[in-house]
């Protein structure tokens, strides 16, 4: 492996880099070297202070060792070993938890994103936006099997949320420190995150990347995926329009449970009025008190809902709402 040894930091140790890269890995010990070099490369050609942080998502593979090659040859790059594979939201989530610089950008460990590329990212948070999201305009990837599901989840994802990106799929992007406090992800939900920022009042632009055909390994995701993405496109959904009132949903469904209810009823009761067909002979007074029974639990569904969600804020002095700048004599300060 060619690797330089012991190179020494940019800045000092105890001070926090302006960059942090997060990149999961799982299974890439033939890309681990150059995948290093060439991020070390343009990250020392940027002029900033930089960190970067590779999670082993519990690899299989020589990964390990390969990681902890780099993690001793560059007192800037930390490895995190997970001690199980819990997938790439969960390791990109470490990633951001052991953070510290005050621009974060994390990127695949397959090669295929460009960290040269990163330049580009912090130029367009130079012009004031606080998340820039990659754009593989030109996709090296399966016609078929890749880019077509990946393009109607991207236009789906941009139709429901509002939030109009190509490509939520690529991993290559830039978040401002601040637009990452508190945000805590699962399922497939780190695509997610800049839907969660432009909710919030960040400014979300996408700028184009380079993206190349993966070297060694095999793509660890499948069609299968598409389906999980859709899920976690409608807990996104309803965690930012319904979590504050969670009444609205289930009381919403339990009341056209109950007038539903009420019409099927109705419709039992003029059959047997004016076609004389017996209640024992048409299933709709059953349906009528399924339909009820559904409605009134729904509601009372939303109303321990509503009570969890009072607890959360309550008991962990959760503010509802986001402050984005207080003014104050021509001093601004920015919110939390």
């Amino acid at each position: 492996m060619n690797m330089d040894a012991a190179i020494s930091p940019s800045a000092d140790a105890s001070q926090n880099p302006y960059l942090s890269v997060t990149i999961p890995i799982y299974n890439e010990e033939d890309n681990i070297p150059l995948l290093y070099q060439r991020t070390r490369d343009a990250l020392d050609g940027l002029k900033h202070t930089w960190e970067l942080i590779l999670v082993n998502d519990g690899s299989k593979d020589r990964s390990t060792e390969r990681l902890d090659e780099v993690a001793a040859s560059d007192d800037r790059v930390r490895v995190i070993h997970l001690s199980r594979n819990f997938g790439q939201t969960a390791a990109l989530m470490a990633g951001l938890d052991h953070a510290r610089g005050e621009i974060v950008i994390p990127m695949d460990g397959d090669l295929q994103n460009d960290p040269a590329d990163i330049g580009k990212l912090l130029s367009r948070l130079d012009e004031g936006y606080d998340v820039v999201s990659g754009w593989r305009k030109d996709r090296k990837d399966a016609a078929i099997k890749r880019n077509l599901p990946s393009r109607i989840a991207n236009d789906l994802i941009s139709h429901v949320s509002g939030v109009h990106l190509h490509d939520y799929g690529c991993s290559l992007k830039a978040y401002r420190r601040n637009v990452l406090d508190g945000v805590k992800l699962y399922g497939e939900m780190h695509r997610f995150v800049p839907i969660y920022a432009a909710w919030n009042g960040a400014r979300v632009t996408e700028i184009e990347v380079t993206h190349h055909p993966r070297i060694h390994g095999e793509s660890k995701y499948g069609l299968e995926r598409v389906i999980k993405v859709v899920l976690d496109l409608l807990v996104v959904k309803f965690l930012f329009k319904y979590s504050g009132k969670p009444i609205y949903v289930f009381g919403g469904f339990g009341m056209a449970s109950i007038a539903t209810a009420a019409l099927t009823l109705l419709w039992a009761l003029a059959l047997k009025i004016f076609e004389g067909v017996s209640f024992i002979l048409t299933p709709l007074p059953t349906l009528a008190v399924m339909l009820f029974a559904i409605g009134i639990l729904s509601i009372l569904m939303g109303l321990l809902a509503e009570m969890l969600n009072r607890t959360y804020h309550e008991s962990q002095a959760k503010p509802v709402y986001r402050i984005g700048r207080i003014v104050q004599a021509g001093r601004i300060r920015e919110g939390n």
